[in-house]
């Protein structure tokens, strides 16, 4: 059903008001998926507008999208995308930083530890002796990230095991804030076979310290870019900063969409959500604030790969990586991370004059406030 934003408004504040843990009937589920689809549809055709502004605008098998030179797209991604990767290692369970946007925000001092001399692969705890019989057992995927805080709180531990994965022919990247760096680190990691350096510029706000750290991992590691999620403040200090960060001579920018779980959500609380496929729930400013990224791009030639991480990515990755692992047709652990909706937070999109419905139409007889009986 097409339903008006009027009757969503309406329907929605009621949904936010019902007590903790209280089930909806089916059609009132109807009529909450019925506005997801709506907003949804809305958001959808103004990032189309957007993208049609674009020039120069490549799809990687239609599984994302981005601009720049073919040779400066990130190796992890297509990995990701196309190959068997992402595979995670995580070994720090601490940070030096605690970002708005972080998935762990307001838990980071209470992230279980992996365990003495212990790394955690595909679920499981291996020691770096266990690894060659992990590779002589398992099938090798094309990449692994290694994930799960920041590495560099504890970066000397990463270059054995780097090495190891590096001799097997597997393709490794990194994420850091690029706070704790140093030079001798950075050529250590080159020197273990690291391939490609993400750092997250938005953690430190474009700090010129992490800059000057992105020229310095560019000498040593094949390939160095950044993996930020794309907020308002990142587009203001990037602005200010561009010229200094283009001259580094990194790879690529990989302009990550912002969701949200239960930690984070409340940083962002009042803006304008929308929900993709019923999995993840976004604020509507970033992917457009990654567009308007990759339009200047392409407008002003930069140097560099600007690939858009959208949901839409996220959710073709994870199809990929079912499929190679041999999962049924259509299998994909896509969901949201929201235990409970939380109906109230879609209550600004709802309530903003400036954001249209593509279509609006009567609800059906049975789904209007005061009708429904099951």
């Amino acid at each position: 059903m097409k339903i008006s934003k009027k009757d969503a408004l309406t329907w929605f504040r009621f949904f936010a008001q019902l007590p903790q843990g209280e089930q909806l009937s089916i059609r009132q589920q109807e009529i909450v998926y019925a506005v997801f689809a709506q907003i949804e549809d809305a958001v959808d055709a103004r990032n189309e507008a957007l993208m049609a502004q674009i020039p120069g605008l490549k799809s990687l098998q239609g599984r994302t999208f981005y601009v720049g030179g073919d040779e400066r797209f990130p190796q992890g991604c297509k990995s990701c995308l196309l190959g068997t990767g992402l595979s995670a290692i995580r070994k720090t369970n601490r940070c030096n930083v605690a970002c708005k946007f972080c998935y762990n925000y307001g838990e980071l001092d209470q992230i279980p530890p992996i365990g003495e001399g212990l790394w955690e692969i595909g679920g499981t705890r291996f020691y770096e002796r266990d690894l060659d019989l992990l590779l002589s057992v398992s099938n090798r995927p094309t990449g692994i990230s290694y994930v799960y805080l920041e590495p560099f709180m504890e970066i000397e531990k990463y270059y054995g095991v780097i090495a190891r994965f590096h001799a097997a022919g597997i393709h490794q990247h990194m994420y850091t804030n690029g706070l704790l760096c140093t030079q001798d680190q950075l050529r250590a990691l080159g020197e273990a076979g690291l391939d490609e350096l993400r750092f997250n510029l938005g953690a430190s706000d474009c700090a010129d310290r992490v800059i000057e750290n992105m020229a310095l991992a560019k000498k040593y590691i094949g390939q160095v870019g950044i993996e930020t999620p794309s907020t308002p403040a990142y587009w203001e200090r990037f602005q200010q900063k561009k010229e200094q960060i283009l001259a580094t001579g990194i790879d690529f920018m990989n302009c990550a969409e912002l969701h949200l779980n239960p930690n984070n959500i409340g940083n962002y609380w009042g803006e304008n959500f929308y929900l993709c496929r019923q999995g993840y729930l976004s604020p509507v400013w970033s992917r457009e604030i990654t567009l308007r990224l990759m339009k200047q791009a392409a407008q002003e030639h930069w140097p560099v790969a600007v690939h858009d991480c959208s949901n839409h990515t996220k959710f073709a990755r994870d199809l990929n990586l079912r499929a190679r692992e041999g999962g049924w047709f259509g299998q994909s652990s896509w969901g949201c991370e929201f235990d409970e909706m939380p109906y109230e937070a879609f209550l600004p999109i709802l309530e903003d004059e400036s954001f249209r419905f593509l279509q609006e139409e009567e609800l059906p007889e049975g789904y209007r406030p005061g009708e429904l009986t099951w």
